[in-house]
Formats: C-alpha cells, sequence, structure tokens
C-alpha cells in the first residue's frame, strides 16, 4: 500500500522520478492520475538521453503538477552525436522545462570514457548558463571531478540529485547556493554518512526525491518506487533535521519550487 502519513502541509514535491521509465509501460497514465490525491503535490521527471528527455516534455503537457527536465545522462554517453546538443536546446525551450538533467558523470559503470562523459556535462552546462536554468547533477564516484567542474561556473546553479559526497563536499557546496538531493537511501538502517551530510546542510537546501522507479524506501525495498512513496523519505529528513514531517513537506516544496522557478501550488 501507499504511505498513508499525514500530509496536510500541502503535498510532497518529488524533484526526481523517471516516469518515462519503461518500468512504467503498463500503467504510466493511471499512475500518475492518482498522485495528486495520494500527496503528491509536484513532480519533476529528468531526461536521460534525447527519447526520454522529448517524453518528460510530452508527459508534462498532459498533468497540470508533473514538470520536465532535459539532458543527456553520463551512462548514455553511446548515444551521444552532433545532434544532441540542438535537440536538447529544442527541447529546453518547451513551456514546461524547468532544468536541464539528469547530467555528470558515472565511473560506477565506466571508466573508460570519462573524456566524453565531461565532454558531455560541460557542453550541457554551458546550455543551462544560456538558458538561465538550473542544472540536476549525477554524481557516481566522480566526486572531485563533479564537483570541480561545477564549480568552474560560479554563475551555475542546481541540485546534485541522490546525493553520495562527503560532508565537506555538502559544506562547500550549500556554501556557493547548491541544493542536495535525497532519496531512499537515507532510510536505509545504519546511514550514518547521511546523517552527517544532513548536519551540515540547510533545511533551506534540502530536496525530497524517488529516484522512480529506483531505490525503494524502506519498508518497500526491492519493489517498483514512485512519488507516492515519498512520505518515509520525508520522515526522515524530518527526524534527522528535528523538524515534523509537516514541515519537512513543505519546505522541500519550497525549495524545490524557488530552484526550478515553480509557482507553489
Amino acid at each position: 500500500m501507499p504511505y498513508e502519513g499525514d500530509n496536510s502541509g500541502g503535498g510532497w514535491f518529488d524533484t526526481h522520478a523517471h516516469y518515462d521509465s519503461e518500468n512504467f509501460d503498463a500503467d504510466r497514465e493511471e499512475l500518475l492520475r492518482s498522485l495528486p490525491e495520494r500527496g503528491v503535490a509536484l513532480v519533476l521527471n529528468p531526461g536521460c538521453d534525447g527519447d526520454t528527455s522529448r517524453r518528460a516534455v510530452e508527459m508534462a503537457a498532459r498533468h497540470r503538477f508533473l514538470y520536465a527536465a532535459v539532458g543527456w545522462h553520463p551512462e548514455e554517453w553511446a548515444g551521444w552525436g552532433p545532434e544532441s546538443m540542438p535537440l536538447l536546446r529544442r527541447l529546453a525551450r518547451e513551456r514546461k522545462v524547468a532544468a536541464i538533467g539528469e547530467i555528470g558523470l558515472d565511473y560506477y559503470w565506466d571508466k573508460e570514457h570519462k573524456a566524453l562523459q565531461q565532454e558531455m556535462f560541460e557542453r550541457q552546462i554551458h546550455l543551462a548558463l544560456e538558458l538561465d536554468l538550473p542544472v540536476i547533477v549525477h554524481d557516481r564516484q566522480a566526486h572531485e571531478d563533479c564537483l570541480e567542474m561545477v564549480l568552474r561556473y560560479p554563475a551555475l546553479r542546481g541540485v546534485f540529485h541522490c546525493f553520495s559526497g562527503s560532508a565537506p563536499m555538502a559544506q562547500e557546496l550549500v556554501r556557493r547556493g547548491w541544493y542536495l538531493g535525497f532519496d531512499g537511501p537515507v532510510t536505509y538502517k545504519n546511514n550514518r554518512k547521511a546523517g552527517e551530510v544532513l548536519a551540515v546542510t540547510p533545511l533551506e537546501r534540502i530536496l525530497a526525491e524517488t529516484d522512480s522507479p529506483y531505490m525503494a524506501p524502506v519498508p518497500y525495498r526491492g519493489r517498483r518506487n514512485d512519488s507516492s512513496l515519498l512520505g518515509p523519505i520525508v520522515e526522515c529528513l524530518a527526524a534527522w533535521k528535528g523538524v515534523s514531517p509537516d514541515e519537512m513537506a513543505r519546505i522541500t516544496r519550497e525549495n524545490g519550487c524557488r530552484l526550478f522557478s515553480i509557482p507553489p501550488d
């Protein structure tokens, strides 16, 4: 069953969910239509290549509460080509596109194409700056290079999605105005690192994410994730920061609206 906690604070903002995924092919539209009545106020759906970015834009046009980001994920380097940037530039001008993402570096799966990943990342950063959009950064086992890359551009703003870096890295990012996204792993047993990061992250820099259909929170690990399961994540964030779940829902919703320039619902 979906999370049934009290959400009278106005609804959650899931700032990272992939409803373009084939995991939702069987019931995508039905699920999306059900989210507002299950406590979800807003969702941001990032693309990972040309096709998924296009689908994210199309879905956002059909659902009032759904927004899109467009970008080329580092794992999708094989599909990157001369038409990639012109396509992203066209899509990024659509009305409900709120960010460039999911972009960044991933050295966990691929250590052979670091130079290409870095080129993709930098070119999309330039697009975000050109269009005055925030970025959604994917950083997996590439903390040093991701941090060095974004700090080259003082005007750049955005979120490190599913933040997995150190507390000192978190401090440096929030000092420069960045946001940190927290997902299902904050609910996992003995996740001390999340506590260390949250201890140095001010409330106004926290975003709540599901990364649906991946990384479902406890007690739903192993099942398909969706935005209605954001509640346990918000509850954990609230406990770490010493506020109520309703207050954390409000804070993270307002933070997401501020970063992505989305009118509060």
